[in-house]
């Protein structure tokens, strides 16, 4: 299947075969780590992110935009608009330590991208554009032929793994210039300060050819764990959580139904942890400075940006870029309801090994249901800015855009906007079709969803289909087979299981599941739990 270029993509890329200069749109694609969906102002947040809302106030925001609900997954999906198993990453990518852990013996689980997929970078560096990469990488730690470079990108700074020491990243959890591992010596490093340094560093050098557009993937580690941020910027949020979670949701979902985020017929979903005043004085202390180091990751990182935006509007580059902010996966809930990690020198840069625990993702996902792994929608729904001066009706600025979308869209929209055809064939290997659809049409606010189509998910067993305003859900359990319907123009939080009241709809959106399931050969999470299990005893 090839794809269908608009007349406005002809018009960019008939205006790039003239001898005039290239005025086709730079793309910067900016992605954050583990955040919830409500942690941002222009989404409810009470965290200090001014220069998001600067891009959501001349710009639009997506209030139904769907991740995977995890990391790898997550990047595999965005940067080839494919469903993660098409792309070899059904489950996770190997870590530094298990080379090969992630590997289950088929196509579909092998632990890194596959050759019959396509990065964007690959697809637009065909026609003309410098592509560049900073930070987070995490689609393949073993095999150097999986890294950047040999996926399309011309320039890349930042980290191949997962996680890192924000201050202190050290092999095998390092930096990475190029194909390079770097040995990191400055006292005052901080990742994230990093990552932009050199987006900022790599956008100046493609100026030294001005007619060559750029297509940019700034992959922030923030606020993925360890809980680590500099002390100026912790010190602004201690305090501002001694109230407690429950006071945060409260305060965060009364905001978003002012803002228009949420439907007030919508019930916010139980508490999902013990009650704030059942903790004694220090661990209040304890949970205040975690979620205290959790925002200050958000705002340094929002810092970032401002900084970000500020160098293109330096350069007169900031009208003809089209920027698009969301994040991986809801809110991470690991390890434990109150966090986990060393609870000594708790305002040193150490930080917490892990997290905030499940009580603070609770607050960060207002008002939904779930996290991080699972399906529902505190897992899978994320912040969307896009921000296109020239490319959006500046009439929607500030706009909401409530038709949904997920992942593969991004791969899709960036076809249109450039001009470029995705391929049925690259470098001798047969192209796996895309999955998503250009977002271009909701840009000058045409009031309909680009999916006619269902779209699916599956990760760890947890599965989920969405047709229309019709959500089917499973949160995977052994030997159970419930699924959970919901409608999700009138119950987005999933209160309210339609299940038992519309079997034939189950029915229907449950064969749908089941089609894509065997054409992706997805695999019963059963069997996957075998084949670790079998992995780790043999090491």
């Amino acid at each position: 299947m090839k794809y269908t270029i608009s007349l406005l993509g002809f018009l960019f890329l008939f205006a790039a075969c003239q001898e005039t200069p290239d005025q086709r749109p730079n793309i910067i694609l900016i992605m954050a780590d583990d955040m919830g969906y409500s942690d941002i102002a222009p989404y409810g947040g009470e965290i200090n992110t001014p220069n998001l809302s600067r891009l959501a106030d001349h710009g639009i925001r997506f209030t139904q935009f769907y991740n995977t609900a995890r990391c790898c997954p997550t990047r595999a999906s965005l940067l080839t608009g494919c469903y993660p198993h098409q792309t070899g990453i059904g489950h996770m990518t190997s870590s530094p330590n298990d080379p090969g852990g992630h590997d289950y013996g088929v196509p579909e689980y092998q632990g890194f991208l596959n050759k019959n997929t396509v990065t964007i970078a690959e697809v637009l560096k065909e026609t003309g554009y410098k592509t560049l990469m900073t930070g987070k990488w995490h689609l393949g730690y073993e095999k150097e032929e999986q890294w950047p470079l040999q996926r399309g990108f011309d320039q890349y700074y930042g980290l191949i793994p997962g996680a890192c020491n924000f201050f202190q990243p050290e092999h095998p959890r390092g930096i990475t210039y190029g194909n390079n591992p770097l040995t990191i010596t400055e006292n005052d490093y901080y990742t994230t300060d990093a990552f932009t340094d050199y987006a900022i560093r790599f956008i100046s050098d493609t100026q030294k050819d001005e007619s060559q557009p750029f297509f940019l993937y700034l992959a922030y580690n923030a606020p993925h764990w360890p809980l680590q941020a500099p002390q100026q910027d912790i010190d602004r949020y201690k305090g501002k959580y001694s109230k407690g979670w429950q006071h945060v949701r409260q305060e965060r979902y009364e905001r978003m139904k002012n803002m228009g985020l949420v439907d007030a017929d919508w019930e916010m979903t139980p508490q999902d942890s013990r009650e704030w005043d059942s903790l004694d004085d220090a661990k209040k202390a304890e949970m205040d400075l975690r979620m205290a180091i959790y925002a200050a990751m958000i705002d340094r990182m929002d810092q970032n940006i401002g900084r970000l935006l500020d160098s293109l509007q330096a350069k007169d580059l900031l009208d003809n870029t089209l920027i698009m902010f969301l994040s991986d996966n809801g809110a991470c809930a690991e390890f434990d309801e109150l966090g986990s990690g060393p609870a000594s020198q708790l305002e040193t840069r150490e930080g917490y090994v892990l997290s905030y625990g499940r009580a603070w993702a609770n607050a960060s996902n207002t008002p939904f249901r779930q996290y991080k792994h699972w399906l529902h929608e505190g897992g899978i729904a994320t912040p969307l800015i896009m921000h296109w001066p020239a490319g959006i009706d500046p009439a929607k600025n500030g706009a909401l855009v409530r038709e949904y979308g997920f992942l593969p869209d991004i791969m899709a929209t960036c076809l249109e906007v450039t001009g470029a055809t995705y391929p049925e064939a690259y470098q001798g290997h047969n192209i796996t079709p895309m999955a998503g659809k250009s977002l271009l049409p909701l840009f000058s606010g045409e009031a309909k969803s680009v999916h006619t189509e269902p779209i699916f998910w599956e990760h760890e067993g947890n599965k989920a289909v969405r047709l229309g305003h019709y959500k089917l859900v499973q949160a995977w359990e052994p030997d159970k087979d419930d699924w959970e319907l919901y409608d999700m123009e009138n119950d987005r939080t999933e209160m309210h299981n339609l299940a038992s009241e519309m079997p034939e709809k189950v029915r229907e959106m449950k064969a749908m599941y089941e089609a894509w399931a065997t054409e992706n050969k997805v695999l019963p999470w059963g069997e996957v739990t075998q084949i670790l299990q079998q992995k780790r005893g043999e090491r």
